[in-house]
């Protein structure tokens, strides 16, 4: 049986109803979903960052990116700790009190953190923007004293920093790494851009 030009106009209106329906709905999802998603936006503004440092050894270094910048989590040794006590007098800034990078207040302590164990820094020095090498291995070695304790390098102009990011005397670098606001959520996790309730 065959159909009357009134059947055909009908279907053709219904399929064409139902193609601009399922586009549209589809155009409505896809922002949906991407509100579950942090902003580019929003993460440049400084999302603050949720890290996982169950993992990480002592002696050992990871970075993480938040605001666009490298933040390194340094988990040092009992051996490491113990050195930052020893070497106050030769630090251009030991008790962090300068204010160009301001020092939250739970790290102004000669370990610059919230546990000694753990260092939490922004990986840039302070003089022209260059990324200073780990030198974590203690003694002499090139381009270091002879009593060096472990720290960083900063390879582009000679700077060197302890294992708490503060500089040393008389090096292009005027100041200390900063140290960005964060807190624990427990032993294992760690945020970085907030510093709510911070525990020791």
């Amino acid at each position: 049986m065959s159909d009357t030009p009134a059947d055909t106009s009908k279907r053709t209106w219904l399929i064409a109803s139902g193609c601009v329906g399922a586009v549209g709905a589809g155009f409505v999802a896809v922002p949906f979903v991407s509100s579950f998603q942090p902003s580019e936006r929003a993460k440049a503004a400084g999302a603050a960052v949720e890290v996982d440092i169950s993992a990480l050894k002592p002696g050992e270094k990871m970075t993480v990116e938040w605001r666009g910048k490298p933040v390194w989590i340094v988990r040092r040794t009992p051996e490491q700790v113990e050195a930052l006590a020893k070497i106050d007098s030769q630090l251009a800034d030991p008790n962090s009190n300068r204010t160009a990078y301001p020092t939250p207040e739970y790290a102004k302590n000669e370990w610059r953190s919230i546990k000694k164990e753990f260092w939490v820094g922004v990986g840039i020095c302070t003089h022209l923007g260059c990324s200073p090498s780990d030198k974590f291995q203690a003694g002499p070695q090139a381009s270091l004293p002879d009593d060096w304790n472990g720290g960083f390098l900063c390879p582009c102009h000679g700077s060197t920093f302890d294992l708490a990011g503060r500089v040393f005397k008389n090096k292009p670098a005027p100041d200390n790494l900063e140290v960005p606001q964060h807190m624990y959520l427990s032993d294992t996790r760690l945020v970085i851009g907030e510093d709510k309730n911070s525990k020791a």
